[in-house]
């Protein structure tokens, strides 16, 4: 949504949105951009036939508006969107992949890289991402990085903040004083693993008894992850808060933020914490190195680790000059190579490239059928 909104406000490009399915929590960003149609194509399998009529309709949808570029951002829509683009004869066919392991099965994984071959380009959110694509043998030539951008002002704290106000607001107690230790994070997929923030939170907890620790995230796995807080024996101060629309009142009364993830691709998470000037410890998965620079911006450590998890998390509440320090280093690496204006730019400087390649070739079959006549 967010790279849609670039697009839409640079001018340059007039960009269409379409979906799988039209209800979500976005569909009243893309009707504030006044974009025109949003057409759904409800899928039920890969393999049935109203996958086949589904295409047909995209591709009929993308010839009637002359689509120079088809850009498809996960698994569905780039299974989806690359099939339906090369039907409709869109020479400039973009797919996306972010995340690395943990979650695609071996099927999915066999039918996005059927996808990857009906590409032109492959954006990867991290250099890691891209390093796992060529071991499976995407061509180095078709994968391109392009950052995520992260609009500061979503996480920049309030001017009219005040703490206890804050605190009620996300249905955090004020009082007695807590130090805050937060994840944000879907609770739906186990490759966030929340677990290892959970046993690093029993570690930190015995040796800060003040501190307290926020779960930022919805889905499915919630109520396993209290019962496993409880036995641990911190589930009175493991605050589960849901999706979190006030990410940045969030950001704002924590004293450190976590990652506990087994993979990633670039994780935004990390990103928003550094942008909001918190200190980071996160696991060494993905794109985290890429964004993190080990003790300036926060702190790595391997998956699974809870014990050097909570080592870090423990010297940065004893040491809070430490921990402003690096989040203010934080903040300034997310504005100079993590910007929304940097996403846009390179996003632009791809499609740029692919058209005047298209042109290029359409010029080339024409002195073809001209000599050939």
């Amino acid at each position: 949504m967010q790279l849609v909104r670039l697009l839409a406000e640079g001018g340059r490009y007039r960009p269409l949105v379409a979906c799988l399915n039209a209800e979500g929590v976005l569909r009243a960003e893309v009707e504030r951009l006044g974009l025109g149609e949003i057409p759904e194509y409800r899928l039920t399998s890969f393999y049935d036939r109203n996958f086949a009529a589904q295409l047909r309709r995209l591709a009929r949808f993308l010839r009637e508006r002359e689509v120079s570029i088809v850009h498809a951002h996960d698994f569905y829509t780039n299974v989806f969107g690359m099939a339906g683009a090369a039907l409709a004869r869109v020479a400039s066919r973009v797919a996306s992949k972010r995340e690395t392991e943990g979650v695609r099965t071996t099927a999915q994984k066999f039918v996005e890289r059927c996808a990857f071959r009906l590409a032109r380009r492959v954006v990867v959110n991290a250099d890691a991402v891209g390093r796992m694509l060529k071991r499976e043998g995407v061509p180095a030539a078709k994968i391109v990085t392009v950052y995520n951008g992260l609009d500061a002002a979503r996480v920049r704290r309030p001017r009219d903040f005040e703490r206890d106000a804050a605190l009620a607001a996300l249905g955090l107690p004020a009082g007695p004083p807590r130090r805050f230790v937060t994840i944000v994070a879907n609770l739906r997929h186990a490759v966030k693993d929340h677990p290892t923030f959970l046993r690093a939170a029993a570690r930190v907890r015995a040796e800060v008894p003040e501190a307290a620790f926020v779960v930022a995230g919805e889905g499915e796995i919630e109520w396993s992850l209290r019962e496993y807080a409880a036995r641990l024996g911190v589930g009175p101060e493991v605050f589960f808060v849901g999706r979190c629309a006030r990410v940045a009142e969030l950001l704002a009364v924590s004293d450190v933020c976590v990652l506990s993830s087994k993979a990633e691709g670039f994780s935004n998470a990390i990103l928003e914490y550094m942008a909001a000037g918190r200190a980071v410890v996160a696991t060494d998965v993905g794109g985290a190195r890429e964004a993190i620079i080990e003790g300036e911006t926060g702190y790595l450590v391997a998956a699974g680790d809870d014990a050097g998890m909570a080592a870090r998390v423990v010297a940065l509440l004893r040491d809070p000059e430490r921990a402003r320090a690096m989040g203010e280093r934080g903040r300034a690496r997310v504005e100079e190579r993590f910007s929304c204006a940097a996403q846009l730019a390179r996003t632009e400087e791809l499609y740029d490239r692919l058209l005047a390649r298209d042109a290029a070739a359409a010029r080339g079959v024409g002195r073809v059928r001209s000599e050939g006549a």
